[in-house]
């Protein structure tokens, strides 16, 4: 009896520290690290991550550079690039190339596709909001354009319309569902230093520009609600700005960015780049890219393919005393979830 008493109480001396490990350790099967990288050009960036409903996987959609392509000139190998897929069967922990997506739009015999955004509507039907550049050049000076395209399935994309908006050198569009089931997109306007702009819609074919959303210079804005606020995070390339909106109008700054720091994990030495943010309840997710092999972390020009290549990764944002804060060296676990309409919708 006193043999069964003491293993008894060796027994609970221990399970309190493993229970109470199990208990912070979040939910979720651990993410890759790296999460993803292209079997095609290594050179994965600008992700963006949506529900496909029809076949029940989580597919991510991003720009495929042309990283590894050894008779690229100049900055050519970031164009005459396509938009690729990735797809995800647990949750967005670990991701497999699926297809280049399959765009109906190909008015010149070159061109470059960058930098995609997809949203859900009410009715289920699949749009994408695509930055297009009329050629494969050697240097920037070059227009670039937002068209519209819409899909059933995700892979075959039809073309729209190419949006009126404030100049012919736009890029990186972020759509969000507002309150009263309109539409806004933010952008980069290149031609007044890369601020962020802003233009409306009431059904995601017919916009209007509105103008300067926010004199900050930077690319990839990702606008989403989250703890009862709405947030903008664009890229500086110094580490991601975040600011923060009571009424999409009027947007705070915070101090800090995220991801600027060099990680200590796989392939996450260098500063993190054009995100997007999926939000599933209290948890959510920022999915980013990275030049691993810039490991100062500036986005100084690369000229090798050590220099070159990106892929992406994935950290858990957290929110506290009102700031968003990421730790991309802790294990991130993960379980995206069906999501009933788009991932941009309130």
């Amino acid at each position: 009896m006193i043999k069964h008493v003491f293993y008894c109480l060796l027994l609970l001396s221990i399970l309190p520290p493993t229970y109470a490990l199990a208990q912070r350790r979040p939910s979720g099967r651990l993410a890759a690290k790296p999460l993803y990288r292209d079997p095609t050009f290594d050179g994965a960036a600008d992700p963006v991550v949506i529900w496909n409903k029809q076949q029940k996987k989580w597919f991510m959609f991003y720009t495929n550079r042309r990283a590894t392509d050894p008779a690229a000139e100049g900055v050519t190998w970031v164009h005459g690039t396509r938009i690729s897929i990735a797809e995800s069967v647990d949750g967005g922990a670990t991701w497999s190339y699926r297809d280049t997506a399959n765009i109906n739009y190909r008015p010149t015999p070159q061109y470059t596709h960058w930098a995609p955004d997809v949203v859900e509507d009410a009715q289920g039907g699949y749009h994408m909001f695509l930055t297009y550049v009329p050629g494969i050049f050697t240097d920037w000076n070059h227009p670039r354009h937002i068209l519209h395209l819409t899909s059933s399935d995700l892979l075959n994309w039809k073309y729209e319309s190419t949006l009126p908006l404030i100049t012919d050198k736009v890029i990186d569009a972020s759509v969000f569902r507002l309150p009263d089931a309109t539409w806004r997109m933010w952008y980069n306007n290149e031609r007044d230093g890369k601020s962020i702009y802003y233009a409306d819609s009431p059904d995601l074919y017919t916009w209007q520009d509105k103008g300067l959303a926010l004199k900050e210079r930077g690319e990839g804005p990702k606008v989403f609600r989250w703890h009862d606020r709405y947030w903008m995070i664009i890229d500086k390339w110094k580490g991601l700005g975040v600011y923060s909106s009571t009424d999409l109008q009027q947007w705070q700054p915070q101090e800090e960015r995220l991801v600027e720091l060099p990680g200590k994990g796989p392939e996450d030495q260098a500063i993190g780049g054009h995100p997007d943010v999926v939000v599933q309840g209290d948890r959510a997710y920022l999915f980013y890219f990275t030049h691993p092999g810039r490991t100062e972390g500036t986005p100084s020009a690369a000229a090798t393919i050590a220099t070159k290549r990106s892929l992406i990764q994935v950290a858990e944002l957290h929110y506290i005393n009102g700031k968003l804060t990421c730790d991309r060296d802790q294990p991130t676990y993960i379980q995206l979830k069906p999501t009933k309409h788009s991932k941009k919708r309130l």
